[in-house]
């Protein structure tokens, strides 16, 4: 497929490290998964992408249709038969459940005092047909919750299993519930310290909890220049440490050394 090189090794070394971090996963205690979302125009390559993905990784693909599933409970048994080394795809989210932020139903509008009211210009018949129309479009075709799609992909039994990617498509983000979309807790897009810390973080080894755990705000003095200067303070911190340990090894391999060229006998080359 087209794709902007750049781009392109960028999202392939994000595949293969993922795939390869076992460890780091169990060490963090961090579920092994991980979350795509894949948005754009129809025809724009998002299938071809989760294809080009399972054929890197060799990874079986789940394309889960959510119409037909009937409810939470049916959904979490599903996450739980699937198998590790997969792709979880569920294609055109806005369009398989009412998970655009639009959670009033159709027939709510119409209420008990509409009801009674003798000038009301529905019919009770139209009133009911209403009604009905707005039930089956919410509870009687599946109910399937936003809730149960999050904890699907965030919650208690998403740690069930491993290695596994979770990838949503939508023609339409900007249609769907802002719970769908990882959040910007900062509110911010770019900023002159971005630069500093993509220099430290490449430099030294921090967990992404250690991150969010700095980049997190934790009251309402924390500001976005406060959280990214506790990151660079902790990434500053973390070099300082790294450098001391590397530091020492060194000095005590020249100790080691030292003491091999003292004790060589009289003589000996």
């Amino acid at each position: 497929m087209a794709l902007d090189p750049e781009k392109k090794e960028e999202i392939v070394e994000h595949l293969l490290v993922f795939s390869r971090n076992k460890e780091f996963y169990e060490r963090a205690g961090k579920a092994w998964k991980r979350g795509y979302f894949l948005y754009g125009p129809p025809g724009t390559g998002k299938s071809t992408m989760i294809a080009a993905m399972a054929n890197l990784l060799s990874y079986d693909v789940y394309d889960l249709e959510l119409t037909a599933v009937e409810d939470n409970t049916e959904l979490r048994k599903l996450l739980i038969e699937t198998t590790s080394k997969s792709i979880i795809v569920i294609e055109d989210i806005d369009c398989s459940l009412d998970l655009t932020g639009q959670r009033k139903k159709k027939g709510e509008k119409f209420s008990k005092e509409d009801k009674n009211n003798d000038n009301d210009e529905f019919s009770n018949k139209e009133m009911e047909e209403a009604k009905e129309e707005g039930n089956n479009g919410n509870n009687s075709s599946n109910k399937v919750t936003l809730s149960g799609i999050l904890n699907f992909i965030d919650g208690l039994w998403s740690a069930c299993g491993g290695e596994r990617l979770i990838v949503f498509t939508t023609n339409y983000v900007e249609k769907l519930d802002p719970a769908l979309i990882a959040k910007n807790y900062l509110g911010i897009e770019s900023h002159q310290m971005f630069d500093k810390i993509k220099n430290l973080i490449g430099e030294v080894k921090i967990t992404p909890a250690d991150v969010a755990e700095n980049l997190m705000p934790k009251s309402p003095m924390d500001d976005p220049e406060r959280c990214l200067s506790n990151l660079i303070r902790a990434l500053e911190e973390a070099k300082e440490e790294t450098a001391a340990v590397e530091g020492a090894a060194e000095e005590a391999k020249r100790s080691a050394e030292d003491e091999n060229e003292i004790e060589k006998p009289e003589g000996s080359n």
